[in-house]
């Protein structure tokens, strides 16, 4: 029976900009804040980290630096997917040297594999490295919603151990259950449908408010997962203006802003992204003051 990486909550941490370069001294603040509200483990370089934007030499420093700076206190997962297998295999076997904790691989983009090139994908990647794999399966930016029965294979794999599920079914949260072995883990990929994802086999969530909100993510993630549910829902359900405010616009337009207005500064996203429209000003003030 194989172990989860981690359980409860993950979060998909935000790469802070100076000038367009990465703001070392704020990724040390972001980093000491999530430890400081009990957060055990974090994602770099993933969707919400800009790593579509980021080149491999900012990547490794990024999994080196944190590494170095958080030590054995928190868990570095490192964002090294790629829609070119190659290209992931080698910056995922480089994230190995930087000491990260595992490896997050989102599903190959824009090309749309068939079922066996997913396969392929990950076993080209997982059989490359000793470290625990996450899938990741992400349709809105990926333009692929890989199917359970990928799922199922992947499971033979042995270190990959389970998937971020960021789709919107939550049926699908259930075939996995149904169809995979109890040692696949399975991984909340959207804030607001962490208890209801919880409730059904999810052992957590990878979270993007949880960089605005530790604490309070962590309290709604753990009172699901000791079956508070009461407790859990009402938070959820508390916290849905902020959920629904950070899909205003693109990942992480919208968490950025949001930290920014409450006195951290991480830059804005690196072009094409850019600031926050100015019809969403007004929202993003109310919800702050």
């Amino acid at each position: 029976m194989l172990t989860p990486l981690f359980s409860g909550i993950c979060t998909a941490l935000v790469t802070p900009f100076l000038n367009n370069e990465i703001n070392w001294p704020i990724l040390k603040i972001l980093l000491q804040r999530q430890m400081d509200a009990g957060i055990e483990t974090v994602i770099l370089s993933g969707t919400t980290g800009e790593s579509a934007t980021l080149s491999d030499d900012e990547k490794l420093a990024l999994f080196r630096q944190s590494k170095l700076f958080v030590g054995d206190k928190m868990k570095i997962i490192a964002g090294t997917g790629s829609n070119d297998t190659a290209h992931a295999v080698e910056l995922s076997i480089a994230a190995q040297t930087c000491g990260v904790d595992g490896l997050l691989i989102v599903s190959p983009y824009y090309n749309k594999a068939t079922p066996n090139g997913l396969i392929a994908h990950y076993a080209s990647i997982a059989d490359a490295v000793q470290l625990p794999v996450i899938a990741y399966n992400v349709p809105s930016r990926t333009g692929v919603d890989m199917p359970v029965s990928v799922y199922a294979r992947l499971s033979d794999i042995p270190n990959v151990i389970g998937v971020k599920e960021a789709s919107q079914d939550i049926g699908k949260f259930l075939r996995i259950r149904r169809e995979c072995p109890d040692d696949f883990f399975l991984w909340c990929g959207n804030d607001h449908m962490t208890v209801p994802a919880i409730s059904i086999g999810a052992i957590g969530v990878i979270s993007v408010l949880s960089n605005l909100l530790p604490e309070k993510m962590n309290f709604m993630t753990y009172a699901a997962l000791g079956g508070d549910f009461k407790a859990a829902s009402e938070l959820q359900t508390a916290l849905l203006p902020w959920t629904d405010f950070l899909s205003c616009e693109v990942n992480p337009i919208p968490i950025k802003a949001a930290m920014a207005k409450c006195g951290i500064d991480c830059g804005i996203g690196r072009l094409p992204l850019t600031e926050l429209s100015p019809e969403y000003e007004n929202r993003l003030r109310e919800l702050v003051n």
